[in-house]
Parts: structure tokens; C-alpha cells; sequence
């Protein structure tokens, strides 16, 4: 994924009210009003959060009749953060491993006083 998508993505992901829409989202599909409901804020808020949302690729847009649907994109969502948590995932197992061998090195051999 490029460095900017990834960079837009993790901007959404840096505002709270996006990140609840986002979790809202993992149980199904909402209409706009649906999402909107639920916060203190305006519906212009609510529709710039979306679009941002849209544009980072972290929700899909349908329109059934007058109503705008927004669902999940999962794989948006695994391909950039699942990705950066996987670099450090293989850092840290790395890390551990050297610390296990450096540890196992240091020790005297079993039965040595």
C-alpha cells in the first residue's frame, strides 16, 4: 500500500469519532442517519468524518434509493494496520529470540556449581 494511503488511514484512525464509526461498523451495514444518531454532533460533522473515512478506504458507500449505506472495508483496514502491527510483531519475536539465546549462553551448563 503506499506511503500516503497508509498515512491517510492512520489519520483517520487518530480521531476518536471516526474510530467510533468504525466500530459501530463491524456489526453491518448503516445508513448515514443511523451513524449520525448517535453523536453529539452535526450531521455536516458526521458527513465530513465519512467522507475522510471513504477517502482513506476504511469504509465502503452504497446507495439504496436516497439513502447512502456505509459498510466496513475490512481489508483496507487489515492491509494497513494489520501490516504495521505485523512489522512489530516480527521485530519483537526477533528480539525475544536473541534475548532466549543470549540468556541460554550466559547460563553455566546443567549440573556445573
Amino acid at each position: 500500500m503506499p506511503a500516503a494511503r497508509t498515512d491517510l488511514c492512520f489519520h483517520a484512525l487518530g480521531d476518536g469519532v471516526r474510530r467510533t464509526i468504525l466500530d459501530r461498523l463491524r456489526a453491518g451495514e448503516l445508513s448515514a442517519g443511523e451513524i449520525a444518531g448517535g453523536f453529539d454532533i452535526s450531521w455536516p460533522a458526521v458527513s465530513r468524518h465519512l467522507r475522510l473515512l471513504k477517502e482513506a478506504g476504511l469504509v465502503h458507500e452504497r446507495r439504496a434509493g436516497r439513502q447512502r449505506l456505509y459498510a466496513l472495508n475490512r481489508a483496507t483496514l487489515q492491509q494497513t494496520v494489520g501490516h504495521w502491527v505485523a512489522l512489530f510483531d516480527a521485530r519483537w519475536a526477533g528480539n525475544l529470540r536473541s534475548l532466549k539465546d543470549y540468556v541460554e549462553r550466559s547460563q553455566p551448563p546443567r549440573g556445573t556449581p
